[in-house]
């Protein structure tokens, strides 16, 4: 009997997905931190973006655990998305891939508990989504089946190198210091 592969071809495709948006949102966390770009991207416009993206990432890591979870040729719980170690396959590379999900969300839900816990500890919680993108990138490779495929190979290089280089510009290059208003004086 040949099983339908819908469900693994959703699961495979959310999960590049999902790794896809991460990364878009740690580059535009980048972007809004050091601000390459000087004036012409407003604060407030990459702030909501790179919110947004984070949440469209944690939809598309949702979607990559259900769709496991529903394809019929890989067993795989409800208890092993939320236990790591508990998904037979691979199960330290799907592990990490647990814990970098559930870390991912908790600091998605820290943004909007900056007030209530200081924006200090925030940003340390913040610091990390690069374990987050560490974690998730290590679980692709090691547990993905398809990064063997040259493509996701060179998917996963370009979006490592894009964030080690956005990180070097963001420690190397001093950010562009926010406008002050002046006060014209007015002489007599």
């Amino acid at each position: 009997m040949k099983t339908d592969p819908t469900f693994w071809i959703e699961a495979r495709a959310s999960g590049l997905v999902a790794y896809l948006l991460l990364t878009c949102s740690v580059l535009a966390g980048l972007v809004l931190k050091s601000r390459p770009f000087g004036k012409a991207l407003k604060p407030a416009t990459v702030t909501d973006l790179h919110r947004f993206l984070a949440l469209l990432a944690l939809g598309a890591t949702g979607l990559h655990g259900v769709t496991l979870v529903l394809d019929q040729s890989i067993s795989i719980s409800w208890v092993g998305l939320l236990v790591p170690g508990e998904i037979p396959y691979r199960p330290l590379w799907t592990g990490i891939g647990v814990v970098a999900a559930e870390l991912m969300l908790v600091v998605y839900a820290s943004f909007s508990q900056r007030k209530r816990i200081g924006v200090q500890n925030w940003r340390r919680l913040h610091w990390a989504t690069y374990g987050v993108f560490a974690a998730m990138t290590v679980h692709g490779v090691m547990s993905g089946t398809d990064t063997r495929q040259p493509w996701v190979l060179g998917l996963y290089l370009g979006t490592i190198g894009s964030v080690v280089a956005a990180t070097a510009f963001r420690a190397l290059v001093p950010p562009a210091k926010p406008e002050r208003r002046r006060r014209e004086l007015v002489t007599e």
